[in-house]
């Protein structure tokens, strides 16, 4: 950005022209270099596979055969199956406590020998332990018989294992398969040969072979001893699994030199899909030597360099305007630049990731600043160049070019917002409607469609909402106007025009007029009409500086330009161009509304004072000049339209009661004349066109001042 910023400054120098033309088409040559090293930098510096080829279409090619053993390998999708699969059948891995147990029988001797001293319904005995119990062989009394068969249900619970419930194996069927690991032995169990707290406790609850009067003394202490001794191990089973995952064989099996892939006419098949896939693999990812690195970028640039060359004669030859200005090409190389680097930066990411780029942006952007030929044109060219990057190129031009022209087609009027959400919603509509058909015809299965890559296009279109933000910073960055900003400038309420009317009120209502008339005009013969409109409404501001020397404002009938000589009166009427020309640069207005103001009356003569001044002086033409606008003429046919409206607008009010024949002759005089002193060479608008205008104007004017028949 900042390299294109300095381009932008150092082309406003005040250069001298020879100096200055040469400059810039040095700059051009300049820019087109700087593009194509930039897209060439970001082209991958290996080779690409030379054979284009399609699933269920038929091999194009000449039979192909291996010129080296290669794997071939599995497809993506054959590899996330397994992986899913391995992942829904992969044990989940626990680790028993196995020294919950010991300590737990401490606590229930303790408890337990606590208990028996104090309740009264059973007999009493001696103390003991856990451990003399357990050295004991001949249980005798009563008290070591119910304490052993306590620690004996414990044994078994914790021997068995508790296992602590989670959350994936809360809905498992109870023949659900798990690893338990006891040290360093793993052992796989279904739960329902585990218990849990629920089922511990039941069995807590259903004591065998003992009174009701020992099983209520025994059972509470037994729960109070049940805690989970089985845990879910997180990080082995992430281990385990990741090992796993790694190990599946990423291979189908071997292609021998010299075998045949697939024959001429040959129907491209998963088969062997799957074997040209591996080929293709195998061929770019070879090691390159220098020399033949060499050779690729040599191709690259080449290629690129023609796409350009065909950018620029398509500029020379049809948009001269644009040409000639090297802000503009610098704007247009630079979103060129930029698809191409965002395309790259996807692929390095992911190859599906290029359907998430919003490359009906660029169409977009153009549109708002220039007109649809030049829009759609430039789209091309980007996505021919990254055609070169791209996997299965055919599939991503016929896509893009696709989308890029509903999009252009869609968006007619760039101020409206609700048009770009329109423009979004067909934008992905059309993407999921191609690819639809497209995988379709490849894959001849409606099972067989990647559905993910339709998430990927609604991301995409709904990416063309940074229309808006963009194109105010590329009119920031770039001095350009858009419509957007076009229909602000044409705000009657913005403070310059407010000035003009408070100070110059008839200019106002003038401006207003020809704005009107001018729109309708440029309207009939296809052209901006927003611009038009602003240009209008601002051509005269230059008049704010001597209002009262034009009669529009001339409100008391006091006309100054009785006390000056005609040279002084003239020169003040011509002086409201370079006003008007120095006004707008100190508000900003961009210069696309400055040439308005430069040429509306191009280089035409202010009439009345020459004619009052030959009358006086006949025998003095060599002062012309004096008497004539320094231009330029009308370069476009929105200036054009312009001159015309403001001509025929001002020279109607001064016809008192106009009818039919004198609005129609005021119209054919005013623009015949300028046609006849070559005020239009310039402009690309065409005699049909002005015939066209022409008429229209007619019926505005009429209109305008209530001409109609008398009957």
């Amino acid at each position: 950005m900042l390299f294109i910023g300095i381009l932008v400054e150092v082309m406003r120098f005040n250069i001298p022209l020879q100096i200055r033309n040469n400059y810039y088409k040095i700059q051009k040559v300049f820019l087109f270099l700087i593009a194509t090293i930039l897209i060439v930098w970001m082209f991958p510096n290996k080779a690409s596979f030379k054979f284009e080829f399609q699933k269920g279409k038929p091999w194009m090619h000449e039979t192909l055969i291996a010129p080296y053993d290669f794997p071939v390998y599995k497809s993506n999708e054959q590899l996330i199956d397994e992986q899913e699969s391995l992942r829904d059948n992969f044990k989940l891995t626990f680790v028993m406590d196995e020294s919950a147990f010991d300590i737990k029988a401490e606590d229930f001797i303790s408890n337990f020998e606590q208990k028996w001293s104090v309740d009264k319904n059973v007999s009493k005995d001696t103390r003991f332990t856990f451990f003399n119990l357990n050295k004991k062989k001949n249980l005798k009394t009563k008290k070591e018989k119910l304490a052993n068969y306590g620690l004996k249900i414990l044994e078994e619970l914790y021997t068995v294992g508790i296992i602590q419930m989670i959350d994936d194996i809360e809905s498992k069927d109870s023949d659900y398969e798990i690893v338990v690991m006891k040290g360093n032995v793993g052992q796989i169990v279904s739960l329902s040969n585990l218990y849990t707290i629920e089922s511990a406790s039941k069995k807590a609850y259903d004591l065998k072979n003992i009174s009701q009067e020992e099983s209520n003394f025994l059972s509470p202490l037994i729960l109070e001893m049940l805690k989970q001794n089985v845990f879910y191990d997180e990080s082995t089973t992430a281990k385990m699994l990741d090992s796993e995952l790694k190990a599946i064989s990423k291979g189908l099996g071997m292609v021998q030199r010299g075998e045949v892939i697939i024959s001429k006419g040959e129907l491209v098949t998963e088969s062997n899909y799957q074997e040209l896939e591996s080929y293709r693999q195998r061929y770019e990812g070879e090691s390159w030597q220098d020399s033949s690195e060499n050779w690729l970028r040599l191709g690259q640039s080449l290629l690129i360099l023609i796409a350009f060359m065909i950018l620029f004669l398509f500029l020379k030859q049809f948009r001269i305007e644009v040409f000639n200005d090297n802000r503009k090409i610098t704007f247009i190389i630079s979103l060129i630049v930029l698809m191409v680097l965002m395309s790259s930066f996807s692929l390095i990411i992911g190859n599906k990731l290029i359907f998430l780029m919003p490359f009906c942006l660029l169409p977009i952007i153009m549109k708002a600043f220039f007109d649809t030929r030049l829009a759609l044109f430039t789209h091309l060219i980007a996505i021919i160049i990254i055609g070169f990057i791209v996997p299965n190129s055919f599939e991503f031009i016929y896509l893009q070019l696709m989308a890029g022209i509903v999009s252009i087609l869609s968006v007619l009027q760039m101020y409206k917002r609700a048009q770009l959400f329109l423009s979004a919603a067909k934008i992905i509509g059309i993407y999921f409607i191609a690819y639809f058909a497209m995988a379709l015809t490849q894959e001849g299965s409606i099972n067989n469609i990647n559905w993910m890559n339709f998430v990927l296009f609604a991301g995409n279109g709904a990416l063309t909402l940074f229309a808006y933000p963009l194109i105010f910073a590329f009119e920031k960055i770039f001095s350009l106007v858009s419509d957007v900003s076009l229909l602000e400038l044409s705000d009657t309420n913005s403070p310059l025009l407010r000035e003009l009317a408070q100070k110059a009120p008839g200019t106002f209502q003038h401006s207003i007029q020809v704005a009107n008339i001018a729109e309708a005009g440029i309207l009939e013969i296809k052209g901006n009409a927003l611009l038009v409109r602003a240009g209008a409404l601002y051509h005269d501001i230059g008049k704010m500086k001597n209002p009262q020397f034009f009669i529009e404002n001339q409100i008391s009938g006091i006309n100054p330009h009785d006390d000056l000589s005609f040279e002084e009166s003239a020169d003040v009427i011509i002086k409201h161009v370079k006003n008007g020309i120095a006004l707008a640069k100190e508000n900003n207005l961009p210069d696309e509304l400055i040439d308005f103001i430069r040429t509306h009356h191009g280089t035409t003569m202010v009439g009345y004072f020459y004619k009052q001044y030959v009358s006086s002086f006949p025998d003095e033409h060599e002062s012309a000049e004096k008497f004539t606008y320094p231009g330029p003429k009308p370069f476009s046919k929105e200036t054009a339209v312009l001159m015309m409206a403001d001509s025929v607008e001002a020279a109607a009010r001064s016809i008192k009661s106009p009818s039919l024949e004198d609005i129609d002759n005021l119209v054919e005089k005013i623009i015949n004349n300028q046609i006849d002193n070559n005020q239009f060479v310039n402009a690309d608008i065409t005699m049909k066109s002005i015939t066209q205008i022409k008429k229209l104007f007619k019926k505005k004017l009429q209109s305008i001042h209530h001409v109609r028949l008398e009957y």
